[in-house]
């Protein structure tokens, strides 16, 4: 794997590094010690995969709360999408910043999305399949969000948004506070 380090501290873009030969190619999408090496999150408590029937679908910008924080590991399998990852901790030098990048089912890149930061994404096909391995069990009394139109983050989504669940929708403004 080809781990690329990000703008925001944590956070890592990870490209498999296919093996090819006539069949076509194999390739890891997780190692224990060359995540560990880099001091990422190497437990995985939970995968889940979140199916997008239409295009412009926004999932986000969600994460959870201590002690219940948790590390993410994204990939698209099926179709594209805008993702991205906002920095909520405030002792972080990328605190409020955010990273945009393009994960799709052709490029096979995935992105490490660490305790502390929002993530979502935008769907730009139909049919649209996205993967996770989280850290941490899902508790629901810890799950919290920034609406994707906040304008504290100015987040330049590509196209409009046209489906979006109410509850991402009504997010309160972030106005500099702890979401």
């Amino acid at each position: 794997m080809i781990f690329t380090a990000t703008a925001i501290p944590g956070t890592w873009l990870v490209d498999p590094e296919p093996l090819e030969d006539e069949r076509g190619f194999f390739a890891r999408t997780f190692c224990r010690r060359e995540f560990a090496a880099r001091g990422l999150e190497v437990d995985v408590a939970q995968t889940s995969f979140a199916w997008n029937r239409e295009r412009a679908t926004l999932r986000g910008l969600h994460h959870q709360a201590a002690p219940h924080a948790e590390a993410k590991l994204v990939r698209c399998t099926r179709g594209t999408i805008f993702d991205v990852v906002v920095d909520l901790r405030p002792d972080s030098p990328a605190y409020r910043r955010h990273l945009a990048v393009e994960l799709s089912a052709g490029n096979r890149r995935m992105i490490y999305v660490p305790a502390g930061c929002a993530h979502g994404y935008l769907t730009l096909e139909a049919g649209t399949e996205v993967g996770y391995q989280m850290s941490e069990f899902h508790h629901p009394e810890s799950a919290r969000g920034i609406r994707f139109d906040d304008p504290a983050f100015a987040i330049a989504w590509p196209i409009p948004v046209t489906v979006v669940s109410e509850r991402d929708r009504t997010w309160p403004d972030f106005a500099g506070g702890v979401a």
